[in-house]
């Protein structure tokens, strides 16, 4: 052993002897000091923990509430899951057919930052979306969004099969989708929606108007069934109406036609068409000219139909009665025009010949008597000259000359200077056989209570009771004998309308009408139809109303009566039997 080895053996060995003399106390001491030490800092570290896992949490907790009270903001094309399902209330027809309703569908979308090669996704996709835009799609998956819609509600077919091509990146959103069971059948009144179920024409329109879509656009709807809408037309008697337009468009070869059924005595749409029209479950293939709804939200003139409005309004002024006749042997020459009589009989025409035969001189001449402003003035108590007030959302303004002349008078007393709507035109025409009450249509369900609450007394009864007998007197003996229907007692005026082209009458292009009411003896039920531009079996020219627009009021009538309960009567006092073996 080295001398160094030994100095450091002898010195360890003097250092334990001097611990151990040096007693137990002293040694106690320090290793309880040491102990002491460490049990602190181990404290310390496990408050510093504490103290740091309660501000990781504090900070974890405070940014989810202020994610809570924090606006959403939309970073993507998807709408939250509730919106996406959020349901549409059924539409029904009075008697609880369905008229519009939801389903369930799904809609394909894309995650770009998931898609790996474009064009083979678009490759596959066409397999089953052959009218797939590609370049749109291309544009969509190479794009830096993290979702994006491809095509929106699919059938389960198309699903089934995308699922079995297993392209990543591509999924499925579920949707509600609006279906309409009858088709075109009652397309202008119930109306369509768009791709987001949002109503955008008709009483599917009306119902977002009425709190929906505001309800809507705070994220407050859900997918739970809604309190079907109950609407008030007969979907037998609008099947009807809508057959009777077409089958009169093929006839006729005619560019547009329309009828209305209206309860007189609520102001209901019980049935109302206008063709061309549209299927609502595909929109977009009825183009511009299917979407107009030219019985509410189209305007014409009305031709000798007003006739019936100028009588009552000489009749209900007092200036004129059933007893009073009228010169119409020569014609009304005044501002470089002359007016003269379709048919003129070139004698003095009592008022009710005057309707019979119609007359534009004596209507004129009728007019004429009542003076430029209470003739305006009583149109417009009739509702002619003023925007109808409904619950449909396509309602058109009818025109009126800035200025009424004594010309603008003569030619607005047979229906021509003031262009209307043929709905509102039947409206009027139900308050002259009502008893007098201007009742606003309606496409809910109304009673006959309710109606007397809103309905606006504008003409005397006695008035009302004429122009009932003029009707009547019509109907069996002048140019509505085509509208009658044996057993109902149908009443009513036609019109025949020259239409404008370029600034200019012209007598080939008609557009025909036909005002109705039935049974005359206590109407119930007012029809309007017309045909626009109707050509006769040779091709040419016009046909006039009496055999084209009276024929449509005889087929609607005899086929609906039965349905909306109105009772037939044969014989002279009604009391025969018709009685088949």
């Amino acid at each position: 052993m080295s001398f160094l080895a030994r100095i450091m053996v002898l010195k360890s060995r003097a250092h334990v002897s001097a611990q151990t003399r040096s007693g137990r106390v002293s040694g106690g001491s320090s290793f309880e000091g040491s102990g002491k030490r460490k049990a602190a800092q181990a404290r310390n570290r496990v408050g510093l923990l504490i103290v740091g896992f309660a501000a990781i949490y504090c900070v974890v907790g405070g940014r989810l509430v202020q994610y809570g009270m924090a606006e959403p903001e939309v970073t993507s094309s998807i709408m939250p899951a509730d919106r996406l399902l959020a349901s549409r209330p059924d539409l029904l027809d009075r008697n609880g057919e369905v008229l519009a309703t939801d389903i369930r569908t799904v809609s394909l979308y894309a995650e770009p930052h998931k898609i790996v090669d474009a064009d083979e996704v678009i490759e596959k996709l066409a397999t089953v979306l052959p009218d797939l835009d590609a370049k749109s799609v291309y544009g969509k998956l190479n794009s830096r969004s993290r979702f994006q819609w491809l095509r929106r509600q699919l059938t389960p077919k198309q699903q089934s099969q995308i699922l079995a091509l297993g392209i990543p990146g591509i999924g499925f959103r579920p949707e509600k989708r609006r279906f309409y069971p009858g088709g075109a059948t009652a397309a202008h009144v119930v109306g369509h929606v768009n791709i987001d179920n949002r109503g955008v024409a008709g009483m599917e329109r009306y119902v977002d108007g009425q709190g929906l879509a505001d309800l809507a656009a705070v994220g407050m709807t859900s997918d739970q069934p809604l309190e079907p809408v109950k609407l008030s037309i007969d979907l037998r008697v609008q099947s009807i109406v809508r057959e009777v337009i077409y089958s009169a468009i093929d006839k006729f070869k005619a560019i547009g036609a329309g009828a209305v059924v209206l309860n007189v005595h609520t102001g209901e749409v019980i049935g109302m068409a206008s063709a061309p029209d549209y299927d609502p479950n595909n929109p977009a293939a009825g183009a511009e000219e299917g979407w107009l709804n030219r019985m509410s939200n189209g305007t014409f003139e009305m031709g000798s139909t007003f006739k019936s409005f100028t009588t009552a309004m000489a009749l209900d002024s007092g200036k004129v009665n059933m007893n009073d006749s009228f010169d119409a042997r020569y014609p009304i020459r005044i501002g470089g025009f002359t007016i003269k009589d379709f048919h003129g009989k070139g004698r003095f025409l009592t008022v009710p010949e005057v309707f019979q035969y119609s007359s534009n001189i004596g209507t004129a001449k009728m007019a004429d008597v009542v003076g430029i402003e209470g003739h305006k003035e009583f149109l417009t108590k009739l509702g002619l000259l003023s925007k109808m007030h409904t619950e449909l959302p396509e309602v058109a303004q009818p025109s009126q000359p800035k200025e009424w002349k004594k010309i603008n008078s003569i030619t607005i007393s047979f229906g021509h200077g003031v262009a209307t709507t043929p709905l509102q035109t039947a409206v009027a025409g139900a308050a002259l056989v009502n008893g007098g009450k201007l009742i606003d249509p309606t496409f809910l369900p109304r009673t006959r209570e309710e109606a007397d609450q809103v309905a606006k007394q504008v003409l005397n009864s006695s008035t009302s009771d004429a122009m009932r007998f003029l009707f009547h007197w019509n109907g069996v003996k002048g140019s509505g004998k085509n509208a009658r229907v044996e057993g109902f007692n149908v009443g009513g005026k036609t019109g025949t309308a020259d239409k404008v082209v370029n600034g200019r009458y012209v007598h080939d292009k008609n557009f025909n009408a036909f005002l109705a009411a039935f049974p005359i003896d206590d109407p119930q039920y007012v029809v309007l139809t017309f045909i626009d531009e109707p050509k006769t079996d040779k091709g040419n020219g016009a046909a006039l109303a009496g055999t084209s627009a009276a024929p449509m009021a005889h087929d609607i009538i005899s086929r609906s009566a039965a349905i909306l309960g109105v009772k037939p009567k044969f014989g002279d006092d009604g009391s025969a039997l018709l009685v088949s073996y």
